[in-house]
């Protein structure tokens, strides 16, 4: 069983002790923590926007949630089954205090989650957490007067509304995507991808649809997280050769991942370069953002268009952060988390599918096409257990000194670049884990790199014994 509180939220696996999974205990105890703060920080938007995934917790999950709320004297805007960006934009659309969305993201089965969102419909900071954080632990939190009892209703208007927002887009060109009708393929793993995906495409004038896992049972039919080795069932639907894209979204559709129409994975790691690049060569100038373990192809595409390219620490609160600060156009993260400032700063994968549509029909390429106009490159993600007693800190602060004539970001643990080449370790923030991504021009230069610098890490730990 596993419970983490982080700045995103409070995710653990359903059932067990209470303290050790996400138990109807915990839950009204988080629920109850953060709708009392956002009481306190917004005393004149008494309003709660929440919305969840199809996982088999989710409505166990949601009564708890909004009785909790309505306990706490605040009114509750349910959308039911939606998508964490759909919420998003439904807080700021409805003026609320805040939201939360009840999902675990990529997570398995067993795990749900409490996102909590600020009036912004973004995720909360750092220092708003640990706030939250402190009045559950303290539990000090009073609640309403029977007499002032929050309100409860739901709203399955807004997914509609969401995707009216996305065609209102001057870069969507829903025109030049219906002259193309395309063939695609979604797999939305049995979650509510499932309904939002279909609806976004024939809103776009799509009309051949193949829907593939895709009623929101919440029997997710493969590991949700859209990486290639959990899509086997779609890359050999496009192996037939019978679509022109194939579309795969994680449990909240937060996330996109693309294949070609010869079934060959897209690259998680190019869904946003090659939406990024679609937005700055329509005529928008402007820098880029993308966390510290992305790939420098995003770099490279901003640096052609005149622009500027800036690395976050990992997490979507930081992308967003740096995004505002540095005035970026477009942003996210190399899993397939695309943010796209003119409709909100969230990871979105439904504006992610319009505008990477929108590019494809307006060049007429296909999508393999359009992958081998970027440069290629290939990460490697590993990870080193370490025991308790050793600090994690020191072992990179020693790494640090090793390749102190390279250039070294400290934003986020130590990322040492060697030209084109990089190499990111960051310490685990719930275990005592040293995670290492590194990234070259092929995949065995990657896995070299890695091997390396795990060899100095494991160099540096015996040293110290």
């Amino acid at each position: 069983m596993a419970l983490i509180k982080s700045i995103s939220g409070i995710r653990g696996t359903i059932g067990g002790r209470s303290g050790d999974g996400l138990t109807p205990l915990d839950v009204v105890k988080f629920s109850a923590a953060f709708g009392y703060w956002l009481r306190q920080r917004n005393p004149d938007r008494p309003t709660v926007v929440i919305g969840r995934d199809a996982r088999l917790s989710g409505e166990m999950v949601s009564r708890l949630v909004v009785g909790t709320l309505q306990g706490l004297g605040l009114n509750v805007i349910d959308l039911g089954l939606s998508t964490t960006p759909t919420v998003e934009l439904a807080v700021t659309g409805e003026n609320a205090a805040g939201g939360i969305i009840l999902t675990a993201s990529h997570n398995p089965i067993q795990w749900n989650a409490l996102k909590l969102l600020n009036e912004a419909g973004e995720f909360i900071s750092a220092a708003d957490g640990a706030e939250v954080l402190a009045i559950a632990e303290a539990e000090s939190v009073d609640f309403a007067d029977v007499r002032k009892l929050g309100q409860y209703r739901t709203d399955t208007t807004w997914l509609a509304k969401h995707i009216e927002l996305i065609l209102a887009l001057p870069l969507v060109d829903r025109d030049a995507i219906a002259k193309r009708n395309f063939r695609i393929i979604v797999d939305a793993v049995n979650s509510t991808g499932g309904l939002a995906v279909p609806m976004l495409l024939e809103a776009l004038g799509v009309e051949q649809i193949t829907r593939l896992h895709c009623e929101p049972t919440g029997q997710f039919a493969h590991n949700p997280e859209p990486l290639p080795e959990n899509l086997r069932d779609i890359i050999k639907e496009m192996e037939k050769g019978s679509a022109d894209l194939g579309i795969v979204v994680d449990p909240d559709v937060d996330r996109l991942a693309l294949i070609s129409e010869d079934g060959t994975p897209f690259g998680e790691e190019y869904t946003l370069v090659a939406v990024a690049d679609y937005v700055l060569r329509s005529g928008t100038v402007g820098n880029t953002v993308s966390n510290l373990s992305s790939t420098i192809a995003l770099r490279e595409v901003t640096q052609r268009y005149g622009g500027q390219h800036f690395a976050s620490a990992v997490g979507e609160v930081n992308v967003v952060e740096m995004m505002k600060a540095q005035q970026a156009v477009i942003g996210g993260e190399g899993n397939g988390g695309i943010i796209y400032p003119d409709l909100h700063f969230g990871r979105d994968a439904l504006v992610g599918i319009a505008l990477f549509l929108s590019y494809l029909a307006q060049t007429g390429k296909s999508a393999s096409m359009l992958r081998r106009t970027y440069p290629n490159y290939y990460i490697s993600k590993n990870k080193i257990e370490l025991t308790a007693n050793i600090n994690v800190d020191e072992v990179l602060d020693r790494i640090q000194a090793r390749y102190a004539r390279n250039p070294i970001n400290t934003i986020d643990g130590v990322k040492i670049e060697f030209d084109k080449e990089w190499v990111h370790l960051r310490k685990s923030n719930t275990e005592p884990i040293i995670r290492i991504y590194s990234e070259s021009d092929t995949q065995a230069t990657a896995d070299h790199l890695a091997s390396k610098i795990i060899s100095d890490i494991r160099e540096v730990i015996s040293e110290k014994r």
